[in-house]
């Protein structure tokens, strides 16, 4: 990165300015009292020094390993909206370099119960974008479902025409073979 701004970075306290504006929590509070109690350290000024200093306190960053661990402590709640839920999955899933299948394991790891179970009762999706896509509707319907309950207005799938959208979107038949 530095070579290819060889202008902007000739010395080395940009180097530093542009490293630690990529800084996140404990690193950042560190690098910000040096920069209030310590403005004349050599760490804020000097590459190697800086690079020292933050690699024994902190170690090197690994973006992957930290998508993977952020990816095991997700999941979404039995009140989310899986399409609010799917943005900040695929923010961490992405930077993991996993294959979709992985994803597919790990997103199915992270879906509440309700949602689970209904997953049973559907024939298996192939592709990991089928999956979201079954998953959204899986949602929606829920959703809509508990609204429904919620207002005292469930009714029995018994009582409903095949193609009701209080049926889960699975079973509505060849309208739905995507």
């Amino acid at each position: 990165m530095f070579q290819a701004k060889a202008l902007t970075f000739q010395f080395e306290s940009p180097c530093v300015a542009f490293a630690a504006s990529y800084m996140q929590g404990i690193a950042f509070d560190h690098y910000m009292v040096l920069l209030h109690f310590y403005p004349n350290s050599l760490v804020l000024s000097n590459w190697q020094a800086f690079a020292q200093e933050f690699s024994s306190k902190f170690g090197l960053f690994n973006t992957v390993a930290e998508a993977e661990e952020n990816l095991f402590n997700l999941w979404m709640r039995n009140n989310k909206q899986f399409t609010t839920f799917i943005v900040c999955f695929k923010k961490e899933a992405y930077k993991t370099g996993w294959n979709y299948n992985a994803l597919q394991f790990a997103l199915c790891c992270t879906l509440p119960q309700c949602i689970k179970d209904i997953l049973c009762l559907a024939s298996k999706q192939l592709s990991y974008d089928g999956y979201k896509a079954l998953v959204t509707q899986i949602d929606q319907w829920n959703s809509n479902w508990q609204t429904g309950a919620a207002a005292g207005n469930r009714t029995t799938s018994a009582a409903l025409p095949p193609n009701s959208a209080t049926q889960p979107p699975f079973e509505r038949g060849p309208a739905n073979t995507n």
